[in-house]
């Protein structure tokens, strides 16, 4: 399934619930905008200005929570640890020595400001079904970071986090590898041990990063079933462990996108133009891994086990910010198959020489949709949050011999 997040930052003026509508930007000139598309817990752009609660009038934001979603529904046992995270965050948030460090980490080793690229043969493709008529499309290039991915955005801080703790050994549990990956890698430049769990299916699908993690100095442990499975064992190890472990979690806000992409193009268009981005992440009210959220469930309230071809979207939750948001009607999900991620996987490869994850493939696939709906000159910037080498023998074994 895939999500869509509609925000004008300046006037605070949102889509209604109801039927999808994907022509909002037209009314947007001049404010920036943001429709997010997902797959699956989403990450989100941080949100600016203050926005309501309308239904209780009060502000989105808490401590902890997002209207009613988020908290800690964890044994007593576990909040002291927590609190402790929670002022270690606020600390390290604040010290400017600590964020310069990350700044130089995020440039020198990440590979960070990703590029933001024009993809011309892209839009000529949508304009050619559309009678000459579309938007102009860029590609964010976030798998052009160190190890290929988003993910390692995330590691990064967290690693150096969990050092400035004290805690010498990082769990974190992976589905489509990337976040395992990214977490082994900056466990490996900061000297601190690392230990990943993976869903024996996902192991299966994915042997040559299991191997690249290893390599990277990180305990592989394989857990039975896929990536909720192995996030269930990773909290019970850090339980365990609770002095000297770190439990990194797979990120879930989108990381510094915004002001970069709007300065980019005002740049280079002399102007503020309405922006659409779309991305792809998780999809996903109960309590679930300790945070109040919406649920796949079944009629009596058991979690359903997801599915999607891109390994990464296959966890049945989503972000307490994405489940408010969505609760106060302004957020939106529409579908996007395993045939279309598929297709607008291939359509890249031939159109720009990019291959993508299929994770992100279900937001370039949502174009299809999207673009005969807007006019000449808007500008819809798509998430490439990861390289598609992982995902090549997938796409390969779709692939008919005609093809």
């Amino acid at each position: 399934m895939a999500c869509n997040i509609e925000v004008i930052f300046g006037q605070a003026k949102f889509a209604t619930s109801g039927e999808p509508r994907l022509s909002y930007s037209r009314k947007w000139s001049g404010k920036f905008a943001i429709f997010s598309v997902a797959t699956g817990p989403s990450q989100v752009t941080e949100l600016q200005g203050k926005l309501a609660y309308h239904e209780k009038k009060r502000a989105i934001f808490s401590n902890e929570k997002f209207g009613i979603f988020g908290g800690k529904f964890v044994p007593e046992t576990l909040i002291s640890s927590l609190t402790k995270l929670d002022y270690e965050f606020n600390s390290a948030l604040h010290d400017p020595q600590f964020q310069m460090e990350l700044e130089v980490a995020l440039r020198d080793y990440v590979g960070r400001e990703t590029p933001l690229y024009f993809a011309e043969r892209l839009i000529d493709h949508y304009k050619s079904r559309n009678r000459g008529k579309g938007p102009d499309i860029y590609l964010k290039r976030e798998d052009l970071n160190h190890v290929g991915a988003h993910k390692i955005n995330n590691a990064i801080a967290q690693t150096m986090l969990a050092k400035r703790m004290d805690c010498k050994n990082i769990i974190a549990a992976t589905g489509a590898v990337q976040h395992g990956v990214a977490t082994a890698a900056a466990c490996a430049k900061l000297s601190l041990e690392c230990t990943v769990f993976m869903g024996s299916l996902d192991m299966e699908r994915r042997p040559s990063n299991v191997l690249l993690m290893k390599h990277l100095g990180a305990k592989v442990k394989s857990v039975k079933g896929s990536f909720k499975d192995a996030v269930s064992e990773g909290i019970r190890s850090w339980v365990n462990n609770l002095e000297i472990s770190y439990l990194d979690v797979v990120s879930l806000k989108f990381f510094k996108i915004k002001n970069y992409v709007k300065n980019t193009i005002k740049l280079r268009n002399g102007h503020d133009d309405a922006i659409i981005i779309l991305w792809a992440g998780k999809i996903l009210g109960d309590n679930y891994h300790g945070a109040m959220s919406y649920l796949l469930q079944d009629e009596v309230g058991q979690i359903i086990g997801p599915y999607s071809i891109g390994v990464g979207l296959e966890y049945p939750g989503v972000s307490p910010e994405l489940s408010f948001l969505k609760d106060i009607g302004h957020a939106e999900f529409s579908t996007v198959t395993d045939e279309q991620a598929l297709e607008a996987y291939k359509r890249l490869c031939m159109l720009e020489g990019i291959f993508l994850a299929l994770e992100a493939s279900h937001a370039l696939a949502f174009l299809d949709k999207l673009c005969p709906t807007l006019e000449d000159g808007e500008k819809v910037v798509v998430n490439l949050s990861g390289r598609g080498d992982k995902d090549a023998t997938i796409v390969f074994n779709h692939t008919t011999k005609d093809e």
